[in-house]
């Protein structure tokens, strides 16, 4: 029989966390350093109001700037002294790159995050699967994972963009070398629901007791009502993105709109509401203190099933839906 060297109570489950892929990303987010004192009183507010689960990645920060979201976590989470300050949770994802072929690798990279953070790994994940495109490379780097909780670099191992069928191997896997995966994050909003509905994702997380968190639950700013059909649309890349998606997503919009006014809430409010009625913890951004206001009014009440019905119809209507993160597994 194998123990478990992850103590899954360790990991504090809020309703909803943080993501920080935007803390250090110039190119998608227009990240300068001169943010950072947005994003500490950021970070501060997050806590103190119980948003105490944090996700970066060693692969945010552009350029020069790779590893700043760690960076700038590791220097908040010293500095803070106040409320749920024990409760606060970084959890990390490590990129299969190329190079990642061992597990020695893996847990050089988990060193450094560590070093970055200025602590333990709280969740270390694999940021993508290798199914589509190497499979073989992924056992070596899931060894070097379950290594750097044996170790007691990291608390607990989750994985990211993984579907059913790599997710089940990836599991036996690590249950055989003694750690359990306690969390698997997935694209998943009201644009995006196939990696979970069509997977059947959600049904194998709820068997195998693991944690189902849903990353770009606003789907890159298309859910907040922020930006119409005919602009104005963000910079570059999401701007492109944005010109094609709206117009076809229009009818969904309308019903969030309707949602929203009814319930005295955002458009925003309303879509991470949703992921949350889904079983999900949603994990949205935020780069200053008036986005983290307007994610706590997703939470302390929940849509209702008729209100569920509606938005869910829409979006299986829809013609198209959000890219897809092309490392997702089946």
């Amino acid at each position: 029989m194998t123990i478990s060297t992850t103590d899954t109570s360790l990991i504090i489950w809020p309703a909803m966390g943080c993501g920080t892929w935007a803390w250090g990303n110039k190119l998608l987010w227009g990240y300068q350093p001169a943010m950072n004192g947005e994003l500490e009183r950021v970070f501060r507010e997050c806590v103190a109001a119980g948003i105490t689960f944090f996700d970066t990645g060693d692969s945010y920060g552009t350029g020069r700037l790779q590893g700043q979201s760690e960076k700038l976590l590791g220097q908040f989470s010293q500095a803070y002294e106040g409320l749920n300050q024990d409760k606060i949770c970084l959890a990390t994802k490590l990129a299969p790159y190329p190079w990642r072929l061992t597990p020695q690798a893996m847990v050089g990279a988990g060193m450094a995050s560590q070093q970055r953070l200025q602590r333990p790994i709280d969740l270390v994940q694999l940021h993508w699967s290798t199914a589509n495109y190497a499979p073989w490379q992924e056992q070596p780097l899931l060894k070097g994972l379950v290594q750097l909780c044996q170790r007691g670099h990291a608390k607990a191992l989750g994985l990211s963009n993984f579907g059913p069928k790599r997710l089940q191997k990836a599991y036996d896997f690590c249950q055989n070398e003694g750690v359990s995966i306690v969390s698997l994050q997935v694209q998943y909003s009201l644009l995006s629901t196939d990696p979970v509905s069509k997977l059947g994702l959600k049904e194998l997380c709820e068997q195998l007791g693991i944690k189902l968190i849903a990353y770009s639950p606003l789907t890159l700013g298309l859910l907040t009502g922020k930006y119409g059909p005919q602009g104005p649309f963000p910079p570059g890349i999401r701007g492109l993105l944005f010109r094609r998606l709206l117009p076809k997503i229009q009818p969904l919009l309308d019903t969030l709109q309707a949602i929203a006014r009814e319930r005295e809430k955002t458009m925003a409010q309303v879509a991470l509401n949703w992921c949350i009625c889904q079983g999900t913890m949603p994990i949205p951004g935020a780069k200053n203190c008036q986005q983290v206001q307007d994610n706590l009014g997703a939470l302390g009440w929940q849509l209702d099933r008729g209100e569920m019905d509606e938005l869910n119809n829409q979006a299986a209507a829809l013609p198209q839906t959000m890219v897809q993160n092309i490392f997702q597994s089946r």
